[in-house]
């Protein structure tokens, strides 16, 4: 098997399901209630969306050349607020693609510039960017990562591409932090952002391939938008490849957004669970079960069972299903990526044997738990303590807390982008300034009277 390689997905499918009762029912339509006071309900992550789809939006009124801006990751998912993760934020660049061999280059208006994915001697899921068509007027970026192979042919180096966004200055209260793969991370106050600099891709092909697999689920209706959606290069090679300097790995952001937000309300919070248990049990110090990991997971289980499957009473027996699914992918070191199966996600982790054997006995412990698993789980531990009052309570203010500051932000957006607004005499920013405060006021009365203080840490945990 090459290097990187995993076996096909119709040998790793899992077991297709047919049941009228599942293990634990009540017990997971208590925690499908608990997660929808918890801040993970169908009405609140359909309102993240919304807000951050405009927060886009206005980020790319009139940008006038400058890279497209489009969030990705759990924010465009709607499953995060402000502080509980990074923001994820691609920038497209302006008048350039990439295109697999198929496609037809004569169509492309004469001021874009043209790459060409190349295979050759590279794993699945990466490709080399090789320059088929230079624009008159290409951005700086391209012009300062091109370079030649053994061959002469000119390519664009995902390091020189990287290291080009890594000089443009930023803010002088910024915090620069070291690469993650091909993002680069910085944080400015409580604001914590991934960005990823991307070419926008065309490889339907690829997308064709995914597109004609048998499948439970997304409809066909679905499949069609994510074809149309395409894909991206980012700037990131092959761990280990001789050549990684020059490789770039096939992305699918905005599809698997898509993707995501047309799963049901179980598999969503099926979801969510499996990235507590990463973050809170099993905790990754090199990143080889990530967040990522349990999102290929839930979609491979999505595809494999009937959409029916997946319901309140249900959560439990899925979540033991997707544990069993980790457990394998550690022993094996072999998990198939869902848009393009050859690709194995596991590829590069940097598991040892102790860690293997270790994560399998913890996953086998979770499992043979039960709901006592969500004891775990920090969350659910501080929700236990506080249900029914003054969890509720808790949960109004924070919710409505986000929704205001979601408003504001966005709205300070506007302000920055119409010359008619003025900031500081906007009353819809008045109005949010005003009620934030009343929340604050009454959560930091509230803790008064437990014996606690406000400061900027509860703030900050209001909003995680």
């Amino acid at each position: 098997m090459a290097e990187g390689a995993v076996r096909h997905y119709t040998e790793w499918t899992p077991r297709l399901i047919r049941r009228s009762r599942y293990a634990y029912e009540d017990e997971s339509r208590e925690t499908n209630n608990i997660m929808n006071i918890l801040g993970y309900g169908p009405e609140i992550r359909q309102k993240r969306r919304d807000s951050y789809k405009e927060r886009d939006r206005l980020f790319n009124r009139g940008n006038n050349g400058l890279p497209l801006f489009i969030t990705a990751g759990s924010k465009a998912e709607g499953l995060t607020c402000a502080f509980e993760s990074d923001t994820d934020a691609i920038f497209v660049l302006p008048n350039a693609v990439c295109l697999e061999n198929s496609c037809d280059q004569n169509n492309i208006p004469y001021h874009i510039t043209i790459f060409e994915m190349n295979f050759k001697m590279t794993t699945a899921g990466y490709c080399r960017v090789l320059l088929g068509r230079l624009a008159p007027a290409g951005s700086p970026a391209i012009s300062d990562s091109l370079c030649e192979n053994e061959c002469g042919n000119t390519l664009l180096s995902s390091a020189l591409f990287v290291e080009h966004f890594r000089n443009v200055p930023l803010e002088s209260d910024t915090v620069i932090h070291p690469q993650a793969g091909p993002s680069l991370p910085w944080s400015n106050g409580l604001f914590k952002n991934d960005s990823v600099h991307a070419i926008r891709c065309q490889c339907p092909n690829i997308l064709q391939a995914w597109a004609n697999r048998t499948r439970h689920w997304p409809p066909s209706d679905i499949v069609e938008k994510v074809v149309k959606m395409g894909a991206f290069v980012t700037p990131i090679g092959f761990k280990g490849s001789e050549h990684i300097h020059v490789e770039w790995r096939i992305c699918f952001n905005t599809g698997e957004t898509e993707l995501v937000n047309n799963l049901n309300d179980t598999q969503i919070k099926l979801y969510m669970l499996l990235k507590m248990i990463a973050k809170d049990i099993l905790k990754s110090q090199k990143k080889e079960i990530t967040s990522y990991t349990m999102k290929n997971i839930v979609l491979w289980l999505a595809e494999n069972n009937k959409s029916s499957l997946f319901h309140s009473g249900s959560l439990f027996y899925w979540l033991h299903e997707g544990l069993d699914i980790l457990r394998t992918a550690i022993s094996t070191r072999q998990l198939p990526y869902y848009m393009i199966p050859e690709r194995n996600l596991m590829a590069t982790s940097e598991l040892n044997n102790e860690q293997q054997l270790l994560w399998g006995r913890t996953i086998q412990d979770m499992i043979k738990e039960g709901p006592r698993i969500l004891l775990r789980l920090e969350k659910f531990r501080k929700a236990v303590i506080g249900y029914p009052e003054p969890l509720l309570w808790y949960s109004k203010m924070r919710t409505e807390l986000e929704m205001w500051e979601l408003q504001l932000f966005n709205r300070t957006l506007q302000c920055g982008v119409t010359d008619s607004m003025v900031f500081e005499t906007d009353t819809i920013v008045q109005t949010c300034n005003k009620r934030t405060f009343e929340i604050l006021q009454e959560v930091a009365w509230r803790m008064g009277l437990d014996g606690s203080s406000f400061d900027e840490k509860v703030l900050k945990m209001m909003l995680s």
